[in-house]
């Protein structure tokens, strides 16, 4: 909040004799590549995607499963009971006190949200990093939210699909959260021999101790356009190696066209692509899809 905020609009309202009502600040959003401002309702009719620039924005945690399941309708997996605050960390503020922010930020209790439900008649687990939450960071909560959800679609005997945007590994929980990064991987290792496709749908942005575990250890990997992936930052990389890198270096398209990335595709576009490929994978019977008119076999 500033002074015009403060002050001068409550003094303007005051003379015109209106009431000072409440105003969300992020009624428009700015475009990031082309300064456009974009009504909220607009964007989130559009899945937070510009309608001009095709730009995606952060898309939250709950509205990611919401909109990939059929109808919305899905089974909520609940969060895993785990110590809080383990190391008693604080820097410039309490961890404590970081968590509780960030709890009444996205009414979340941790960064991972999971669900079960159908894409397309195809029954799966969906895990959402939810970035607002510490920077989607990797921490015990979010580990052992994880590998509750590999649980469950071991039992369910039904695939995961996983939707990562993290910083990385939480600090605030030190060697307990570098912990998760051995302790995921063992899930996914167990899903894998379970006969159980695992996709991750790579999004903005996906880095650090993610990336190093279970965001690359997908049979396929599905990324939307423009995200940011990588293990060490583009600015860490440039001041270590005192070179400028190339243009689009660890975007979406510079990794698939380096064969780290197995698809770019739209957000519009990614439910319809996970129950094409999961039905391939599964060898679930073909589905006939209308694509220009023409009707084309979705799945063999």
């Amino acid at each position: 909040m500033n002074w015009i905020t403060n002050y001068v609009r409550p003094k303007i309202n005051s003379m015109l004799g209106r009431p000072d009502r409440d105003v969300p600040e992020n009624l428009w959003i700015k475009c990031p590549e082309t300064g456009e401002m974009v009504f909220h309702r607009d964007l989130e009719e559009n899945k937070w995607v510009i309608p001009a620039s095709g730009y995606h924005m952060k898309m939250p945690a709950k509205a990611r499963l919401k909109d990939l399941f059929d109808d919305g309708v899905y089974e909520a997996l609940q969060q895993p009971k785990v110590a809080q605050d383990p190391l008693k960390f604080r820097d410039s503020k309490k961890y404590a006190d970081r968590l509780k922010d960030s709890r009444i930020k996205t009414d979340l209790e941790d960064t991972i949200v999971a669900g079960v439900g159908k894409v397309r008649g195809v029954k799966l687990v969906g895990v959402v990093h939810e970035f607002n939450f510490m920077g989607g960071s990797l921490g015990i909560a979010a580990g052992e939210a994880i590998i509750k959800a590999f649980e469950r679609a071991i039992a369910e005997k039904c695939p995961l699909v996983m939707f990562p945007a993290s910083g990385g590994a939480r600090m605030q929980e030190g060697i307990l959260s570098l912990m998760q990064l051995p302790r995921t991987t063992v899930a996914v290792e167990m899903l894998k021999e379970a006969g159980l496709p695992y996709i991750v749908v790579l999004t903005n942005p996906t880095t650090g101790g993610v990336t190093a575990s279970y965001a690359m250890l997908g049979d396929i990997h599905l990324a939307e356009p423009g995200a940011e992936i990588c293990f060490a930052g583009k600015r860490v990389i440039e001041q270590t190696i005192r070179e400028k890198l190339p243009e689009g270096f660890q975007t979406s398209e510079y990794l698939l066209d380096h064969g780290m990335v197995d698809m770019v595709v739209k957000r519009h576009d990614i439910p319809e692509t996970l129950a094409r490929l999961l039905k391939i994978l599964m060898k679930k019977p073909a589905t006939a899809a209308v694509t220009n008119g023409a009707v084309a076999i979705a799945a063999q």
